[in-house]
């Protein structure tokens, strides 16, 4: 049985919890294997609409075991929260599965987090404050606190009193703030301890079991391809690795073991935060997108930039990622546009670049090049076969595969779980 990775071919908010969701039914594990609770998903079920933070989308799916892996970040309080409100839903949430050795976002990271931002003026990177970057900073300096961590009083306060040995020192001395006392740090920590205890699992023996007993599982990506920390468009990108490679060190499932790897993109392009966005629309073109498309973000409500689809960025998350292939979002958009233009390559500087170009300077000289589509006025979203939508429509899906060079596997006509065209399977 298949081990399968979704991810955000784009900037995110693409419509990676709709798709892991669809898939939900066909799985026994879904893995987020990085990021925190600074992106979200929005899934629809029966007009229900559901906003998950940190929990992986398969929390939605009877029968799937949702396991939170060694490369997310926790914090612990977002996730009782969230547990709390979708046990009130009525989601059962008993089956959540945690990796023991996923680091938790302690406090004095948050505060960190916004005060270097506004430290940053002008040069902010766009962060949402959440204590994402501080945390992972503090996992390569090894100065982390884990999962582990909170069955052990003793090295947990070990470990708090060392990371703020020189947080303290640059909160006074740099910040103007107040330095953090270990101590109450170290309570805080520990009162979650016991509840989240019969969730801590060994992740990696967990999963490698569940393959080995002819199981499905999927790996749930957080944020997407061009705001992974390596292969985004730096220093503008996440604090981890949100490409296919983070699967395998995020869940500790290797890669000769990984079967399809689905990238999922919008039908235009969005971007939450600072840095580059070729396509971008500064007028009520793109406002029109926006609100059509209600391009809000999940987590922090902040108005997503809006802008045509970007060819050069689909095949670029093709290359990197090992795409087999692609999910497109948000088809019915686009309905109303007597044209619609399709990023094909970059002008920098009076040159064409048919690829992402390797240096930051070029990316924030890029303009884009167009070719125009035809649009379409039929309303697609009661379509469920791709011969269904109208022949504007299937030209502009098949010219994005064309340009993408990976086909595209399902097309996404309303928010709804159903609302969805299958072209070839997924699993």
């Amino acid at each position: 049985m298949p081990a399968v990775i979704v991810l955000g071919a784009q900037w995110g908010d693409e419509g990676k919890g709709k798709a892991t969701d669809q898939l939900g039914a066909d799985v026994d594990y879904v893995v987020k294997f990085n990021g925190g609770n600074n992106a979200g998903h929005t899934v629809v079920i029966d007009g229900e609409k559901y906003a998950l933070h940190l929990l992986p989308s398969g929390i939605l799916s009877p029968g799937v075991t949702p396991v939170i892996g060694n490369g997310v970040v926790v914090d612990l309080e977002v996730l009782f929260d969230e547990i709390t409100h979708l046990e009130a839903r009525g989601i059962d949430c008993s089956r959540l599965r945690i990796s023991a050795d996923a680091h938790v976002i302690p406090s004095y990271n948050r505060t960190l987090d916004r005060v270097t931002e506004r430290f940053l003026g002008a040069r902010q990177i766009g962060t949402t404050g959440r204590g994402i970057g501080p945390t992972y900073a503090d996992k390569m300096n090894r100065v982390g606190i884990r999962i582990q961590d909170l069955f052990d009083a003793s090295i947990l306060a070990q470990k708090v009193e060392g990371a703020l040995e020189q947080k303290n020192h640059l909160l006074v001395k740099i910040f103007n703030r107040r330095a953090v006392d270990p101590a109450a740090v170290t309570e805080e920590l520990l009162k979650y301890a016991e509840r989240v205890r019969p969730m801590v699992v060994d992740a990696s023996a967990l999963l490698n079991d569940a393959l080995d007993a002819g199981k499905t599982v999927l790996f749930e990506a957080g944020q997407a391809t061009m705001l992974d920390v390596d292969h985004g468009t730096y220093p503008y990108v996440t604090s981890s690795s949100a490409t296919a490679g983070g699967a395998c060190t995020g869940s500790g499932v290797g890669p000769t073991r990984i079967d399809r790897v689905v990238g999922v993109a919008k039908a235009y392009t969005t971007r939450v935060g600072e840095g580059p966005f070729p396509t971008e629309l500064l007028d009520e073109v793109g406002d029109g997108l926006r609100a059509k498309g209600g391009e809000f973000g999940t987590t922090t409500g902040r108005p997503r930039r809006c802008g045509w689809h970007d060819a050069v960025v689909t095949r670029y998350a093709t290359r990197v990622n090992g795409l087999t292939d692609l999910v497109l979002t948000k088809l019915d958009v686009l309905t109303g546009y007597e044209r619609i233009p399709i990023c094909v390559a970059y002008d920098v500087d009076g040159v064409r670049m048919d690829e992402m170009p390797m240096d930051e300077t070029s990316f924030h000289h890029a303009k884009p090049i167009y070719e125009e589509m035809p649009g379409w006025t039929e309303d697609i979203t009661g379509a469920r076969t791709f011969e269904e939508l109208p022949k504007a429509a299937q030209d502009y899906v098949l010219r994005i595969e064309e340009l993408g060079r990976c086909r595209v596997s399902a097309i996404g006509v309303g928010p709804g779980r159903e609302a969805t065209i299958s072209r070839f399977p997924l699993l």
